[in-house]
């Protein structure tokens, strides 16, 4: 079995890193043609979208693992079935079950590089890529929305504790080192009443949940009464400030959180935004799902490679080497497509995050072991 093991291991490696490679500087090229358009404007050169576009291969590497898993272990088992040896080896005693005993084992190992891909190396390399991109451009960051990007947090009585209130944050731009600019605050009390207004050219976060404003403009209101359920905010106070501080959960690893892709967040990340979300009483799905699947994300080569050992049970005359990759091709792209079907629908439905992210896993590894219980039949 050791050398069944070495043998099956370095064929299925090896077609996997060929398949990966081919599969990367497809991307690769895609993205660099993407960048073109902004080569040439003010520093931006060549030399920087080629940084930028190998910065985030990583990402692509996560992602597309499962897929080149199923489709390189589809190429190896194809060819030990062209050539008959696997044949030799099931007349050997090799049984259904330790032939999938041998590729889990096989599998093991992209399962450990997934979980660091994902966990480790494509969070910093994006985080990295990101900024890198930001500081050569010179470097402001609009959000997507054209009134800026939008934080909510809420405003806790500093002896009791107590939620007294919410703060929501708005801001138009954030530059590379985490400080924003053209900051608007709007503040409500516990009977969502507007209570304070205030406007600042910068924010500087100063560590401890303090942010340092400067030219700040602020407005207080009283909420005065006009008729029997009516009422209307009364100004009271208005002053300009060359500085002030202000206490906010709302730190910048929460707004770059915020500006990312839940795809490219490592586990922690996600937990500790969705953390942030449920504490300020906002919705957490779509993170909450995430969470889960880059949890159980590295599990899926595993998966794949046992969808893949049926193709060694069929012999030549069945379909051709390149028959065979195709079809590999079409359940890893269905497997993709599922996932974020699934993921979509659980939002949607408000599946448990859990059952949403296992879903695919599941059905595509039931749909494995039918496929091994016919073969051993037939």
């Amino acid at each position: 079995m050791k050398v069944l093991t070495r043998y099956f291991s370095s064929q299925i490696y090896r077609a996997i890193a060929f398949t990966l490679l081919a599969f990367l500087s497809l991307f690769a090229f895609f993205d660099l043609m993407g960048e073109l358009g902004s080569v040439g404007r003010g520093p931006y050169q060549l030399e920087h979208a080629l940084i930028y576009v190998t910065l985030g291969l990583p990402a692509y590497a996560y992602e597309l693992m499962p897929i080149v898993a199923l489709i390189g272990t589809i190429f190896v088992m194809a060819q030990l079935a062209a050539r008959s040896e696997f044949t030799v080896m099931r007349a050997s005693s090799l049984s259904v079950f330790d032939a999938l005993r041998l590729l889990m084992r096989i599998a093991l190992v992209l399962v450990v590089i997934t979980f660091v891909l994902g966990e480790v190396v494509s969070p910093r390399c994006n985080e990295f890529r990101e900024q890198f991109k930001r500081r050569i451009q010179g470097a402001l960051f609009s959000a997507e929305f054209r009134s800026g990007l939008w934080a909510k947090d809420l405003i806790r009585d500093p002896a009791s504790g107590q939620v007294i209130g919410s703060r929501f944050l708005n801001a138009n731009k954030i530059e590379s080192d985490g400080s924003i600019r053209d900051i608007s605050l709007f503040e409500f009390d516990s009977k969502m009443h507007l209570v304070y207004r205030a406007s600042a050219k910068r924010a500087v976060f100063q560590g401890d949940e303090i942010w340092l404003l400067s030219d700040v403009d602020e407005q207080r209101f009283s909420i005065e009464p006009i008729g029997k359920d009516q009422q209307q905010p009364d100004v009271i106070s208005r002053r300009n400030l060359p500085t002030k501080q202000i206490r906010s959960e709302i730190t910048p690893d929460i707004l770059s959180v915020m500006l990312a892709d839940p795809k490219l967040m490592s586990a922690l990340d996600l937990a500790q935004y969705s953390h942030h979300l449920k504490k300020n009483q906002q919705r957490s799905e779509q993170y909450d799902i995430a969470l889960w699947t880059k949890l159980l994300y590295p599990i899926t080569p595993l998966v794949m490679m046992v969808l893949a050992l049926p193709f060694a049970y069929m012999q030549a005359r069945s379909g051709g080497l390149s028959l065979k990759v195709f079809v590999g091709i079409m359940i890893g792209m269905g497997f993709h497509l599922t996932n974020s079907l699934f993921s979509h629908i659980g939002l949607l439905n408000t599946w448990p995050p859990f059952a949403t992210a296992a879903l695919p896993s599941l059905l595509f590894l039931l749909a494995a072991i039918a496929a091994l219980r016919w073969v051993e039949r037939h």
